[in-house]
């Protein structure tokens, strides 16, 4: 039988004798699953061996709850370091109400979405604990979408039955409902999600201002840049005068025509339909066997050729330092400009930027590689680790002994950091918990 896939939620209706009209209608027993797997499942109290599907709760709290979030779960990834206002908008504890809510937490990288859950850590006696081992289930975002629509609608459906047909929820539903088919409103939200802010926190006027002053740089660059941790107003996204002045003040000379090109993509996976890294990793060993390199390491003059620049934007740091490693480009000329002063960190970043031409025509002037994780930016970081340190070759050079000085060694080989020959070991072995959880994020 073929496992299920997507999201879903079941909500079979208990009788409620308090709270309000909203509340009593749409109480029941939670259901969550992921991909066939429920999260939701536990024991009612500490005495009961009685394994349940779900808890009791309001369907109308959470069905809200989705509602208020609605844009910064579809589109807004998570940080290095998770604030408590993001995990307010992205956990299902922070709900609250009086309810025992699963501890799952969602969050999407623009393709794919994560739902993770983990068991009640320390219940009070009497209220409902959930069991299982700690649990990470992804999705794409469509489903997540789709999931998370179908239970809001079913609540909306419980109340309109109770004839409650004018509650918060129908005006929170209506106004998702307007932006999500008007194109521009949409692009609006997704950028003020992606920022870390939710309707109405910011004046539409300046989102939009700030929109149509970097919509030069292109519309798919503007919400990378909207997703960057640096970001978290309007006023920090940058303007085309901002890159330009940057790149003339930070940057070097690159000419894409001469950049490489890869010959055949029959072995990339299709974007989005997989894991970031696995595209990434896919494309920088086509590229290692379209060029010959087998496990040899890529120096600087060659990396740089790739690329189509030379090997000064490697060796030399500029003075001006830029808040992200780009590429601007402008017809046949380009100029790129790398954040890192360290050489290892420099070289990084240009393969990230290769990576990202290589597996996006997207036409725009800007190519930024950022600290964020959406898919885009997990995909080039997966993409420079294999190209510069292919794993094979780093499993070659270590052989049995993966002990912090080989690895160090072996970081010095290939010239990278020791961080990229820790994700690399971790992505091929899946050995993930020995690595902090800002890599192992980078990974999914």
């Amino acid at each position: 039988m073929e496992q299920a896939t997507g999201l879903s939620f079941t909500l079979a209706p208990r009788s409620l004798d308090i709270g309000s009209p909203e509340e009593r209608a749409t109480f029941g027993a939670l259901r969550m699953q992921v991909n066939g797997r429920c999260l939701t499942e536990g024991v009612a109290s500490e005495c009961s061996n009685e394994l349940l599907s779900g808890p009791y709760i309001s369907g109308y709290h959470l069905a809200e709850w989705v509602m208020w979030n609605w844009w910064r779960l579809l589109w807004e990834p998570e940080p290095p370091s998770p604030t408590r206002e993001w995990m307010f908008s992205h956990c299902l504890s922070s709900i609250g109400e009086g309810y025992v809510w699963p501890n799952i937490t969602l969050s999407s990288d623009g393709c794919l979405a994560r739902m993770v859950s983990a068991p009640t850590a320390d219940a009070a006696p009497g209220l409902y604990r959930y069991l299982g081992a700690p649990v990470s289930e992804v999705v794409s975002a469509e489903h997540l979408q789709k999931g998370l629509r179908r239970f809001v609608y079913t609540v909306l459906e419980r109340l309109e039955d109770a004839a409650l047909a004018n509650t918060n929820l129908h005006h929170l539903w209506r106004d998702v409902q307007q932006a999500s088919e008007d194109v521009q409103s949409a692009r609006l939200r997704r950028v003020e999600a992606r920022l870390g802010l939710d309707p109405n926190d910011v004046a539409e006027a300046a989102i939009q201002a700030s929109c149509e002053a970097a919509e030069s740089l292109g519309m798919a660059a503007l919400e990378e840049l909207a997703a960057d941790p640096s970001a978290n107003n309007p006023e920090s996204l940058p303007s085309m005068k901002a890159v330009t002045q940057s790149a003339n003040e930070s940057g070097f000379d690159a000419e894409p025509r001469n950049a490489v090109e890869l010959d055949r993509r029959d072995g990339i996976p299709a974007w989005g339909t997989v894991a970031a890294w696995r595209v990434g990793v896919a494309a920088a060993r086509s590229l290692r066997g379209q060029e010959g390199f087998n496990g040899e390491l890529i120096d600087n003059n060659c990396l740089s050729d790739l690329f189509g620049t030379t090997s000064t934007v490697l060796e030399r740091s500029s003075s001006h330092a830029p808040r992200m490693s780009f590429m601007l480009r402008d017809g046949d000329r380009g100029r790129v400009a790398l954040r890192s002063k360290w050489e290892t960190g420099r070289r990084f970043a240009l393969a990230r930027l290769l990576g990202d031409r290589l597996l996006l025509e997207l036409g725009e002037p800007l190519q930024p590689a950022t600290e964020a994780y959406t898919y885009r930016q997990k995909a080039q970081r997966a993409f420079a680790a294999e190209l510069l340190c292919p794993y094979d070759a780093l499993a070659d050079f270590l052989g049995t002994d993966c002990s912090e000085h080989r690895c160090k060694e072996a970081a010095e080989h290939f010239r990278v950091s020791s961080l990229v020959v820790d994700s690399l070991l971790v992505s091929n072995e899946g050995q993930r918990g020995s690595l902090p959880r800002s890599l192992r994020r980078s990974l999914w």
